[in-house]
């Protein structure tokens, strides 16, 4: 595996290493091994179902899905590659709330009347809400940027996260996804062409003089629910970007006309739960002693 997606992931111990000494019955080699790829994980999860809750259990059960797959794991892929296919297609096998997450949550002309329906509002008074403003402005940002992608059917939806957003080469996107290199560079077009669409027709973050602006909407995202001013989701105290975690792939983005949505995409925030090590240790925990031997 190469690029960035990849090169994020090198520090410690290869996982070949962590994987033979997790089947020899090492605790602590188990545990680092799942707490490794338990943030990328949660970032594809986070960006394929929206809600944080939701992310987190789709983690959690990855991750017990992952190391009760073990023993059939024979090499005939590298091994990350098996362990991301199994995390993708989890997801893609969910159902959450009556929506397929293989399919699109809605189409981008149902999101534009649904924006539409939001009156514009003047900002809360900062007396009323537990936040700063601005926090609760971005929150808005994110989380309306983040529901674009969910009107991509599922399949778009990864190879973009992975490809655009986590900085996976088509090489190592197309063996997580089971299709071929070409195939998800056409998906990867696909997914720009449709984004860039909606956002320049739509999103004032790309073209300021589009209507639907982050600041106008915050009040009406408030009335209706889709922000929880003391429960925030999105825009929470958080160390890095996603562009602090993967590398800038200049080469190919310089050509693209669509360099603006991966900003976009890549301001936000790289999700990271407080401690990954306790998240695996509670995935082993649910394991039955037999499955750690």
């Amino acid at each position: 595996m190469a690029g960035a997606f990849a090169a994020a992931l090198e520090s410690g111990p290869p996982d070949e290493d962590l994987l033979a000494a997790a089947r020899s019955g090492d605790r602590e080699a188990s545990e680092q091994l799942l707490a490794r790829h338990q943030p990328w994980i949660l970032n594809i999860a986070r960006r394929m179902l929206w809600r944080k809750d939701d992310a987190e259990d789709a983690t959690q059960e990855i991750l017990i899905k992952i190391w009760k797959a073990l023993p059939g794991y024979r090499g005939e892929s590298a091994f990350r590659t098996w362990l991301y296919r199994i995390a993708v297609n989890h997801i893609l096998d969910m159902r959450r709330r009556g929506w397929d997450v293989a399919s699109p949550r809605r189409s981008f002309d149902e999101r534009t009347r649904l924006l539409a329906d939001m009156p514009d509002g003047d900002l809360p008074d900062p007396r009323t809400v537990p936040v700063p403003i601005e926090i609760l402005v971005r929150e808005a940002g994110i989380a309306c940027t983040t529901g674009v992608l969910l009107c991509l059917d599922g399949r778009q939806r990864l190879v973009f996260i992975l490809g655009e957003i986590l900085g996976a080469t088509d090489q190592t996107g197309a063996e997580i996804v089971g299709v071929a290199p070409a195939n998800f560079r056409q998906i990867l077009s696909r997914a720009r062409r449709d984004l860039n669409q909606y956002l320049k027709g739509s999103c004032s973050l790309v073209e300021p003089g589009n209507a639907c602006k982050c600041a106008k909407k915050t009040r009406a995202f408030l009335e209706r629910g889709m922000l929880e001013d003391g429960k925030l989701q999105f825009a929470a105290d958080y160390k890095r970007r996603v562009r602090d975690v993967v590398e800038a792939r200049s080469d190919e983005l310089a050509q693209a006309h669509d360099i603006f949505q991966s900003g976009i995409f890549r301001d936000h925030p790289f999700y990271e739960s407080p401690d990954p090590v306790a998240m695996a240790r509670k995935a082993l925990a649910a394991l039955s002693p037999d499955l750690l031997s």
